[in-house]
């Protein structure tokens, strides 16, 4: 496992190193077609943190997916100071894979992230990313709970969208359990770039969303309040928020929703891990651009601080 782990990780580092070169000869990260969304409203911070102590509309649901173990060396920055503190070190760190349901009583289901495809469970080498992935990460250490097809299949119906948090393989691995038909929304830029990596990820990523229809782009505009990147009222009533949290990747998006128990939100790889979040350390060596993580993070944290009574719903471990 080490060795497979440490090939990902020199893949991670090629595929967010941008340089004059790599930009020459590489490989975007996806060739998916992208549109702009005509989904949701650019707002502002105050408008969105007006609402926020209020209970919302919307139901929601977290499904364990899959167990998992990764390097902790891209999960957590072992070179921010309270890391050498705690004395973290590189090696396996258990995570788990979500799939998120959020139900709106106009607009219907709608997921966070995609969960596992069935196949994965049931013979690896048929699923999309089976080919490409057992050449570089453990397969046999993914154990399967709920599979998306199995889920999917005791709702009522499809959901109305998927909102995905980011491209990673690990998000949009239940993709080909989702009908065609159901359209994707992502932050802008997540294909964008090329870099050496991308003849490895672009086949994964690729194959995860074939027959889907065109990624749309969240319409974020500067956030009028300087508090975040951007933020998209998805609904147009206050309930569901895109906030854009880049870093770990260019279109990373974290979103808010404004629950009938309270609100939640829903960091996705802003932040993947408890110790993380209780320390204020972003992501390592799976991310972009870790300065950039780390203003992320420390915005979703200070919109906490702010609101106290938010649960957070981090992208592979339990918050609390």
């Amino acid at each position: 496992m080490k060795r497979r782990t440490k090939i990902v990780l020199a893949a991670v580092a090629l595929l967010v190193t941008s340089t004059a070169g790599a930009a020459a000869i590489g490989r975007p990260p996806s060739t998916h077609a992208v549109v702009v969304s005509e989904l949701g409203t650019a707002t502002r911070a105050s408008e969105m943190e007006r609402l926020i102590d209020q209970p919302g509309p919307i139901t929601t649901e977290t499904i364990v997916a899959a167990d998992w173990k990764v390097d902790r060396e891209g999960l957590i920055n072992l070179d921010a100071p309270a890391a050498k503190e705690a004395g973290l070190k590189a090696g396996p760190e258990p995570i788990k894979i979500f799939l998120h349901a959020i139900r709106h009583p106009t607009r219907g289901l709608f997921l966070v992230d995609t969960g596992v495809e069935r196949a994965l469970r049931d013979d690896p080498s048929r699923s999309a990313v089976g080919p490409w992935m057992s050449k570089i990460l453990p397969l046999g250490d993914l154990q399967v709970r709920t599979d998306t097809a199995t889920w999917l299949s005791a709702q009522s119906g499809p959901p109305a969208g998927v909102l995905l948090t980011h491209l990673h393989m690990d998000h949009i691995m239940g993709s080909p359990d989702i009908p065609s038909t159901v359209p994707f929304y992502a932050g802008p830029g997540e294909t964008a770039g090329r870099t050496a990596a991308g003849f490895v990820v672009a086949p994964m990523t690729d194959a995860e969303l074939v027959g889907k229809g065109p990624l749309h782009e969240w319409k974020f505009a500067p956030d009028p309040d300087g508090v975040f990147t951007g933020i998209v009222d998805i609904f147009g009533d206050g309930s569901l928020f895109a906030i854009a949290v880049p870093g770990h990747t260019p279109g990373s998006t974290a979103y808010l929703a404004r629950t009938t128990t309270g609100t939640v939100l829903y960091s996705g790889d802003a932040c993947h891990t408890k110790w993380g979040w209780d320390h204020h350390v972003e992501p390592g060596a799976f991310s972009a651009d870790r300065p950039r993580s780390a203003a992320s993070l420390a915005q979703l944290e200070a919109l906490v601080a702010r609101h106290p009574t938010i649960e957070v719903r981090l992208g592979h471990q339990d918050a609390r």
